[in-house]
């Protein structure tokens, strides 16, 4: 029997299954490095949207879990003695100084601790904070509530830095510089983030006077407020927020003196609802900040800060008696889309905020859920006010928590950075 040995110069007689057999698994071979570098290609050229990815604020580490902070419960601890800081930070608004203004539970608001249900939320450490963001500007721009944010930040620093600059950075209401670190915080204060004001009919005519507007405000949706329009290319971190001023028909009343929207000069035609002109803004607000800050910085919406009215509206005798956080079936009630009620907009307004930031490259801060629960945290009748003060929240109080959030969220993304 001949012998078969390997001969490289001799030519193998051809078997038609072997060949189909190796022919098969080349061009398997071919179809599958072909996939790969289709899906290579495909991934790299799919934009960065961190929107939806940091919609319920999941946080990673590569020595950690995924933890949501967002999903929780308040835990009352009676073992707290101290807070942040204290009644005598000058920059604390007197109504809402609460412990000052010797409001019942004051005391109390800060022993409810904000628990997640799989992890811990870091409490803020001042020092820490100091270093870490070392030669950086943090810009709050928003209304008021933003500027609740911004004071509980403020205060918390200024106890372990007194070295401390005032200014106006960037045409800021409110600025100040940790010399030491050179650590600047800013509040720019915009109730529409757009820029209005009142509106009154010109003696030749117009659009809106032939149909019959008398009396208004308008509102530029592609015009920044002037308060912050420099804040991006000026911050290294800058956080937005927008909602109270379009759901208050006291302030923007429907009939007698409607928000009347314009774009690049003349009148929106036919003229558009508050919730139509709320979402071009934001998406003007959104593409103006995207093409004005530097590389590298980071841009945050937060959600809407919740309201706690009973028995009407401020204006209508709405007042927040609670001593205790709400348990979840008292928060729907307030909260619900479908019941209506005097705080509906919190959850309306978070609707047009993740519709106009899907696709950005915002970063979203969710803290309304952990704040609906918080009727107890508010003013109330101790804010000096003629009614009650349901809105804004004692400080020391829940913002301490909304700031032990951003923190660990701003050093979630510095990680990923």
């Amino acid at each position: 029997m001949a012998q078969h040995h390997y001969n490289p110069t001799s030519k193998k007689p051809t078997n038609p299954l072997s060949l189909s057999l190796t022919s098969f698994l080349f061009l398997s071979l071919l179809c599958f490095i072909s996939l790969l570098l289709a899906f290579s290609v495909f991934k790299s050229s799919i934009p960065f949207t961190s929107s939806f990815q940091d919609l319920h604020f999941v946080s990673k580490t590569p020595s950690s879990n995924s933890c949501d902070f967002t999903d929780g419960n308040w835990v009352f601890d009676p073992t707290i003695r101290s807070t942040p800081y204290d009644q005598t930070c000058k920059e604390i608004f007197k109504g809402w100084n609460c412990i000052l203004n010797n409001k019942s539970n004051a005391l109390d608001i800060s022993k409810w601790k904000w628990k997640p249900k799989t992890c811990d939320l870091p409490q803020f450490d001042a020092l820490r904070f100091l270093q870490r963001f070392r030669d950086t500007s943090i810009g709050f721009i928003g209304d008021s509530l933003n500027r609740n944010m911004f004071v509980s930040l403020f205060c918390t620093l200024r106890r372990v830095s007194s070295d401390v600059k005032k200014w106006h950075p960037a045409k800021a209401d409110r600025g100040f510089t940790f010399v030491q670190y050179n650590l600047t915080i800013a509040y720019h204060r915009t109730n529409l983030l757009a820029r209005y004001g009142r509106w009154s009919p010109n003696a030749n005519g117009g659009v809106l006077e032939s149909l019959g507007y008398k009396d208004g405000y308008r509102v530029d949706i592609d015009v920044p407020d002037s308060k912050w329009v420099e804040a991006p290319t000026f911050h290294d971190v800058v956080i937005f927020n927008t909602g109270h001023w379009w759901w208050a028909p006291s302030k923007f009343n429907p009939v007698t003196s409607p928000m009347l929207f314009f774009e690049k000069g003349t009148p929106i035609m036919p003229p558009i609802a508050p919730d139509v002109g709320l979402d071009k803004v934001l998406r003007q607000m959104i593409l103006y900040v995207e093409s004005k800050t530097r590389p590298g910085s980071i841009r945050i919406f937060r959600t809407q800060s919740p309201r706690h009215f009973e028995g009407g509206d401020w204006d209508q005798g709405g007042f927040c008696p609670r001593l205790k956080p709400l348990v979840s079936q008292e928060v729907e009630e307030l909260f619900s889309v479908e019941n209506n009620g005097t705080n509906v907009e919190t959850r309306l307004v978070n609707d047009h905020l993740y519709k106009a930031l899907k696709g950005s490259s915002f970063h979203v801060l969710n803290l309304t859920h952990m704040s609906e629960f918080r009727a107890d945290a508010h003013p109330s009748n101790a804010g000096g006010k003629k009614h009650d003060d349901c809105m804004h929240w004692c400080l020391p109080g829940i913002t301490d928590t909304w700031k032990d959030l951003f923190v660990a969220y701003l050093d979630n993304v510095k990680h990923q950075n």
